[in-house]
């Protein structure tokens, strides 16, 4: 249950942009929550904006979801080092009473046709033509929700990490977060 929750702001930087800053911080919360492997830490991003593609945003503020145990054990770690001064952190804080909750949860999105292609080319030994016939240029989906921008810790591979703020719902719903702190079912408190 997630009955507290603590903000973290990311503060202007002459040096970094906002984009640069937040996909670094969602890298070590990430890690972070490898490392405590519980499940029981959510996140979500008050400032989100869901706009036109060109000015979507998770905005300025990480929030953290859990119990004070949770938050606790998240924040006594390390995972903050070397973002103390890109960062404001508030205190742990108890949900307000009236929130309402939402899921908030990754989506991932099947972008590039020609990356399918490649990768049919390989497990299924086509040509490129034949891949072509296969999977059209129609399959590829422009998202239009805010991401974060990560890099794999396996691959070294860049990629987005779609977030998908669902909508606003007056019960809560139990369950577990993933390894980015995102819904697997489980609803965060929307204040």
């Amino acid at each position: 249950m997630t009955t507290h929750y603590i903000d973290i702001t990311l503060l202007p930087d002459p040096e970094f942009s906002q984009a640069h800053l937040l996909g670094a911080l969602v890298s070590k919360l990430h890690r972070a929550l490898v490392r405590h492997g519980a499940g029981d830490i959510g996140v979500s991003f008050p400032k989100h904006v869901d706009a036109p593609p060109s000015r979507r945003t998770l905005g300025t503020v990480l929030r953290l979801h859990g119990t004070p145990t949770a938050l606790d054990q998240l924040m006594t770690q390390a995972w903050l080092k070397g973002m103390h001064d890109h960062v404001q952190i508030a205190g742990t804080r108890p949900v307000p009473a009236d929130a309402q909750h939402r899921i908030v949860r990754r989506r991932q999105f099947k972008t590039s046709a020609e990356r399918l292609r490649r990768r049919r080319m390989r497990r299924k030994g086509e040509t490129a033509e034949q891949a072509s016939a296969i999977i059209p240029d129609s399959v590829q989906r422009e998202p239009s929700l805010p991401y974060a921008q990560l890099r794999s810790i396996s691959t070294s591979q860049p990629f987005c990490l779609f977030v998908e703020h669902g909508a606003l719902q007056p019960t809560i719903v139990g369950g577990r977060f993933n390894t980015y702190g995102l819904s697997l079912g489980a609803t965060i408190p929307w204040f």
